[in-house]
C-alpha cells in the first residue's frame, strides 16, 4: 500500500504531524497501537502552562489543532504570571481528558487525505539508507516517501510500580520492542529515559472542604486565536481545582519505603525529568521542607475522578494508598488507578537535523518523545514542524526553520539537535534568549504568515490577523506622534490619575512606559485608542511599555541574522580550520552545525572560533 507520508503513533505529535501533512495536499497514513487511544492524554489533564502555553499558541498560529482542541475540551482557563511581565505570563487549561481524546481521534477520522490503521509498526523499510516504509505486526507493508515516527514512551517501554515490572508503553499498552530494534539497526544513537504519572483517585471519596480551591479566570481565554473570545466567554463552564499539601506524616512514610523504591535501589535505570521529579524523589532531595504542594486536578467535566498533580510515583500500591491517606482531605480516598514509573527509548537529538529529519536515514522523521522530550506541547511542535517538513521534502522544497528570534518553537528544536539532551527535555521561558518578542499573544502576528503560506491557514482566518498586527502598528504609532507639552491643563490630568507631571515635551509612549500606567490610564491620554477591542489595546499598552527593550533585541536580532544566512557546507572538516582548539574542532564535528548561527549556539563554542570559522568558510568560497 502506497502513501506519500506515514506517521507511527497517534499521541499529540504524531496527530499534528499527519494534519499538517495531509493538509499540505499529500496522502498520509496514521499507524496508531489503539483507535480509541490517539489523542490520550497519559499524564496529567491539563494543556499549557509557563513556556507550554507559548509552544501551543505557536502550534496554533502556524494552523495546528491542539489549541482548538483545548478550547473545546477544556474545563478550566488560567493564566499563570498574571501579575509578572507580559513575556513570563503562560496560559493554563484543565481538560476533560475523555472529550480530548475524542475529539482528536474523531478530526483524524474525518480529515481527507488522512487514513488511520491500528497496527502496530514492527520495523523500518530502509533502502540505501533512506526510508522507505514500514512493516506491522500484521506483516503489512505500508510504502511511503516519508516516515514520520512519533512513538511516545512506546519504544521498550518498561513500566514499574514498586519491585514489580512490566513491559508496556503505556498503562495496559504493550510497548513498541520492534521498532526500536529498527532504529538501532538503522544505526541511530539511543538511550533511556524515565518519567512517571501519580495515582488517581475516585472524587467522591474525597474531603474537598478541608482544601484550598482555585477556580478559573473570571474572563477566560481561548488559546486559539480561531475561537471566538466573546462567545468562548460567554458559554464556557469551568470547574475548580483544589490546593492539598504533603505533612510530616507522608514524608516519614514515603521516606521509610526508600529500599522499595524503583528509583532508588538500581530497578529503573534512566534518567527522569528534573523539573518534575516524582514524590520520593522530592522528600529525598528536599527532606528539610515541612510539605509539598498537591494541585487536585478534575479529570472530566463530570468530575468523576481526581489526577494528584505533585505526587507522580512509581513506590509499591500498599505505600501508594498509605501516603495518600495521609493528607487532608484524602483520608478516606479510594484509589482508582495507582501511579507507576515509565523507561523507554530515546533517540539522541544531535542526530537530527533542524528540519527533525535524521542525518543518517534519508526521508525519517523523528518528534516528540522518541527525540528526549517530555509534556505533550513540546510533543506537538515537533509533530507539526516534522509533518510541514516532510511535506516541503516531497515538494522539493526547503525546510521550514524557525529561528530562535521567531518562536519557542524554533528555541526547542534548535537546543535539542544542537546540544541534546540527557534528562527529559522541558521548555521554559527562561531558555528563549528573545522572550519579550515571543508573547504568546503575539504568537500570531508572528507566524501565521507561515501558515498562510503553507496552506494550513485559510485566507479569511489570515486576514483576521492581518488586522490585528495592523491595529496594533496603528496604536503604537499613535503613541509615538501623540506629544504633551508640560502645562499646567495636562499636568493636572496626570495628577488626577495619581501621576508625576511632566517637566518636558513627552510622548505618548513615554508616558505609557511608567510602571503604574494602565489600559485605562494610557485612553485617558489617548483617547483614540478606545476604539480597538480589549486585547489590542492590552497589546498596545506592550509595545508601548517595553519599546525600549524590544528596539534593543531586535538590533540584536538583526546582527544575528547575518550569521543565520552563512551555511557550512556539508561534510565540513573542521580539523582543516587553524585557530580552533581541538576541544572545539571536536564539539563542530559532533554536533556538525548547518550554519554559523546553530554553531553559536553549540555550548562552549566562543565568539572568537565563530569569526575564524567564518573566515576559512569565505575563503574557502573564493578558492571555488
Amino acid at each position: 500500500m502506497e502513501y506519500d507520508v506515514i506517521v507511527v503513533g497517534g499521541g499529540h505529535a504524531g496527530i499534528e504531524a499527519a494534519f499538517a501533512a495531509a493538509r499540505m495536499g499529500n496522502k498520509t497514513l496514521m499507524v496508531s497501537m489503539l483507535a480509541e487511544n490517539v489523542g490520550a492524554t497519559s499524564c496529567n489533564p491539563a494543556v499549557g502552562g509557563l513556556a507550554k502555553g507559548h509552544l501551543v499558541r505557536e502550534l496554533d498560529a502556524l494552523g495546528g489543532e491542539m489549541g482548538l482542541i483545548t478550547d473545546e475540551a477544556g474545563i478550566q482557563f488560567r493564566i499563570l504570571n498574571q501579575t509578572k511581565g507580559p513575556a513570563v505570563r503562560g496560559s493554563r487549561a484543565q481538560i476533560d481528558m475523555d472529550r480530548y481524546r475524542v475529539i482528536a481521534r474523531n478530526k483524524v477520522l474525518h480529515e481527507p487525505n488522512l487514513d488511520l490503521v491500528q497496527e502496530t509498526a514492527e520495523s523500518l523499510i530502509i533502502e540505501d539508507n533512506e526510508v522507505k516504509g514500514v512493516v506491522t505486526q500484521l506483516f503489512n507493508e505500508y510504502r511511503a516517501k516519508k516516515v514520520i515516527i512519533t512513538s511516545g514512551t512506546f519504544l521498550n517501554g518498561v513500566i514499574h510500580i514498586g519491585e514489580t515490572k512490566q513491559v508496556g508503553g503505556r498503562f495496559g499498552e504493550n510497548a513498541s520492542v520492534g521498532l526500536s530494534a529498527s532504529l538501532k539497526e538503522a544505526g541511530l544513537t539511543m538511550d533511556r529515559l524515565k518519567t512517571g504519572t501519580c495515582a488517581r483517585i475516585d472524587s467522591s471519596t474525597i474531603d474537598f472542604s478541608v482544601m484550598e480551591e482555585q477556580g478559573g479566570d473570571e474572563l477566560p481565554n481561548p488559546f486559539s486565536f480561531r475561537t471566538d473570545r466573546e462567545e468562548f466567554r460567554r458559554t464556557k463552564k469551568q470547574l475548580p481545582c483544589f490546593i492539598a499539601y504533603t505533612n510530616e506524616e507522608t514524608h516519614n512514610i514515603i521516606e521509610s519505603n526508600f529500599y522499595r523504591a524503583p528509583l532508588f535501589t538500581g530497578q529503573i535505570e534512566g534518567v527522569g525529568p528534573r523539573y518534575c521529579p516524582s514524590i520520593e524523589d522530592k522528600i529525598n532531595r528536599f527532606r528539610d521542607k515541612d510539605r509539598h504542594h498537591l494541585f487536585i486536578e478534575p479529570q472530566t467535566a463530570d468530575n468523576t475522578e481526581v489526577y494528584v498533580n505533585g505526587m507522580s510515583t512509581s513506590l509499591p500500591p500498599d505505600v501508594q494508598r498509605d501516603m495518600i491517606h495521609s493528607v487532608k482531605g484524602m483520608e478516606n480516598a479510594k484509589i482508582v488507578r495507582y501511579g507507576y514509573a515509565i523507561e523507554y527509548d530515546f533517540v539522541d537529538p544531535r542526530e537530527l537535523k533542524h528540519s527533525l529529519e535524521t542525518k543518517k536515514i534519508k526521508g525519517l522523521f523523528l518528534a516528540g518523545q522518541i527525540n528526549g522530550t517530555t509534556g505533550y506541547e513540546e510533543a506537538a511542535a515537533q509533530g507539526m514542524m516534522a509533518g510541514i517538513n516532510a511535506a516541503l521534502s516531497i515538494q522539493g522544497k526547503e525546510p521550514l526553520v524557525l529561528r530562535r528570534d521567531e518562536a519557542y518553537i524554533g528555541v526547542l528544536i534548535d537546543d535539542l539537535v544542537t546540544k541534546g539532551t540527557k534528562e527529559p527535555y522541558r521548555m521554559f521561558t527562561s531558555r528563549a534568549e528573545y522572550r519579550l518578542l515571543l508573547r504568546e499573544e503575539s504568537a500570531d502576528t508572528r507566524l501565521s504568515h507561515y501558515g498562510h503560506e503553507l496552506g494550513l491557514l485559510d485566507d479569511e482566518t489570515y486576514a483576521k490577523v492581518q488586522k490585528k498586527d495592523q491595529e496594533i502598528k496603528e496604536g503604537y504609532k499613535l503613541l509615538e506622534e501623540t506629544r504633551f507639552t508640560p502645562n499646567k491643563e495636562f499636568n493636572a490630568l496626570l495628577d488626577s490619575m495619581g501621576e508625576d507631571p511632566i517637566k518636558d515635551v513627552s510622548t505618548a509612549q513615554q508616558l505609557v512606559a511608567r510602571k503604574s500606567f494602565d489600559i485605562e490610564k494610557m485612553i485617558k491620554i489617548v483617547p483614540e485608542l478606545d476604539k480597538y477591542d480589549e486585547y489590542i489595546k492590552e497589546e498596545i499598552l506592550v509595545e508601548g511599555k517595553y519599546a525600549r527593550y524590544i528596539e534593543k533585541q531586535s538590533e540584536e536580532i538583526e546582527k544575528m541574522k547575518k550569521y543565520l544566512k552563512i551555511k557550512i557546507p556539508e561534510n565540513f572538516d573542521f580539523t582543516k580550520v587553524s585557530g580552533l582548539s581541538k576541544e572545539i574542532q571536536e564539539k563542530l564535528a559532533t554536533f556538525n552545525p548547518p550554519t554559523l548561527q546553530a554553531a553559536m549556539n553549540i555550548s562552549g563554542i566562543t565568539p572568537a572560533a565563530i569569526e575564524i570559522l567564518h573566515i576559512y568558510i569565505k575563503m574557502e568560497a573564493k578558492k571555488q
